[in-house]
């Protein structure tokens, strides 16, 4: 799940190295997203892992979204 996680990243961020991205990389401060690019991933996430956000998450760190992603995928 990790892999893949870190494949929708590289996609809604181009210009960022994922390979510099742990699971306590900072979405917004250390690795640069903005709005679009988490309504970007939030979307991919959807796809990818088939979650549907019912409310707005809050996610500050990769694991966060990792843990999110544990709960909730259904893919």
């Amino acid at each position: 799940m990790y892999e893949r996680l870190l494949k929708l990243i590289q996609d809604a961020m181009p210009d960022m190295n994922v390979s510099k991205a742990n699971e306590n990389s900072k979405l917004v401060e250390d690795l640069g997203f903005d709005s679009l690019a988490l309504m970007m991933l939030s979307m991919a996430m959807e796809d990818e892992f088939g979650v549907h956000f019912e409310k707005p998450e809050k996610f500050e760190t990769v694991k966060d979204v990792l843990s999110y992603l544990e709960r909730n995928a259904s893919k």
